[in-house]
């Protein structure tokens, strides 16, 4: 048999057979579009993971009390300043505080984060003002009642005008603030806290009239390179080795780059599991396709001892049976990239950011092409098998 006669056979038995071809063909439909999801919600992981940490320097360390600690040990200014003064690798620290509070301005209220910093806390966290300034030097020794708003905060109180805000009155644990800037988006919950939907006022104003003293307060860290980050850990645990004693282990001293990495670590893993689940589920649309063809031998038996008695080699069956199942599984694999690219923005009314790419399309085209070819060559194989006189008196 000719190819082309090899290939006229198989798209007559495709015809005759539309509805069992669809159905043969939906597994690895689903399996391949699922492919194309998990790699399109895999690259969006990854990415909502870089973006969240991209304003956050590499070099940049946090000295805070250890989850679970009862020990009434906390950091204080004085440890800002045995820090900046005898850590040689760190560049640049400050001291904050956090805690919770009424956020309100007029018929406007809501429950916010209130972070007590210094002035030198906007260089070190990359803040950018959209409006107004940043907390300025001497308002934390003089307990000013000014405040720097998230943009979302912003939005919030000023019912999405936030440009009104420079200037206002707002008010924080029923005292009065006057708001003295807007914060750029920033996009990050630096050390747990979304900075965006809080209000910067200064240090010593925020111990003394929001949290109160009781609150444990952190201290951020730039190492002078990046090179010398776990220097800077060192010297930072040293330092708080001396002034606390075995109470220093109360204190954890993290580096942003190492969380970046568990972060990123984390998406790629969730990303290879969703991925060996759309393997599985191709696999499943290529046992649906063996079965399918070894119905299709049995029905076709007669034919094919016809066939052979009339000179068709091995070859040729086999080619017949195994091109029948790649293209099924070759149709199934390109509806599946169409139905992704229906998919993909659909995605975003449930909430979950997908990033599409030719990576995914050819990964379930090439996964669904050698599903077809690994599940079709045994029944191709079984049917090339077949001897003539068995075939034809195959009832």
């Amino acid at each position: 048999m000719s190819l082309y006669e090899i290939f006229r056979a198989v798209f007559t038995n495709l015809r005759a057979n539309k509805f069992r071809v669809f159905l043969t063909a939906l597994g690895i439909i689903v399996g391949s579009l699922t492919i194309i999801l998990v790699v399109g919600i895999g690259r969006g992981s990854q990415a909502s993971v870089e973006e969240q940490f991209a304003k956050l320097n590499a070099g940049t360390i946090y000295v805070m009390p250890s989850q679970g600690s009862t020990s009434r040990v906390a950091l204080e200014p004085e440890d800002l300043l045995l820090i900046k003064d005898n850590a040689p690798s760190v560049a640049a620290a400050t001291i904050s505080v956090n805690g919770k509070a009424s956020v309100s301005f007029y018929q406007s209220a809501y429950d916010s984060s209130v972070i007590g910093v210094l002035d030198d806390f906007q260089p070190l966290n990359n803040i950018v003002m959209t409006y107004g300034e940043f907390i300025r030097y001497g308002d934390s020794e003089s307990k000013n009642r000014t405040a720097v708003l998230g943009s979302d905060l912003a939005e919030l109180l000023f019912e999405g005008d936030a440009s009104m805000a420079v200037g206002s009155t707002i008010t924080i644990a029923n005292r009065r603030f006057e708001v003295i800037g807007v914060m750029q988006r920033l996009g990050d919950a630096t050390q747990g806290v979304n900075i965006d939907e809080s209000v910067l006022i200064p240090y010593e104003t925020a111990v003394k009239y929001v949290v109160g003293s009781d609150v444990k307060p952190r201290i951020t860290a730039l190492a002078s390179d990046v090179d010398q980050v776990q220097g800077a850990i060192n010297e930072i645990r040293s330092i708080l080795y001396t002034q606390y004693g075995s109470d220093a282990s109360d204190f954890q001293v993290r580096d942003a780059g190492s969380r970046l990495v568990v972060a990123q670590d984390s998406a790629r893993t969730m990303s290879i599991l969703l991925v060996s689940i759309a393997v599985i589920v191709l696999v499943v649309g290529g046992i649906g396709i063996m079965n399918v063809l070894f119905v299709s031998i049995k029905e076709r038996t007669k034919e094919i001892g016809i066939l052979k008695a009339l000179g068709a080699k091995r070859r040729d069956i086999l080619l017949q049976f195994l091109i029948e199942s790649m293209l099924i599984s070759t149709a199934g694999g390109l509806i599946g990239i169409a139905l992704g690219f229906v998919a993909m923005p659909l995605m975003a009314y449930i909430e979950i950011r997908t990033i599409p790419s030719i990576y995914g399309n050819v990964l379930a085209l090439f996964f669904s092409i050698a599903t077809g070819t690994f599940f079709g060559y045994y029944p191709a194989l079984k049917a090339a098998s077949l001897r003539p006189i068995e075939a034809l008196s195959y009832e």
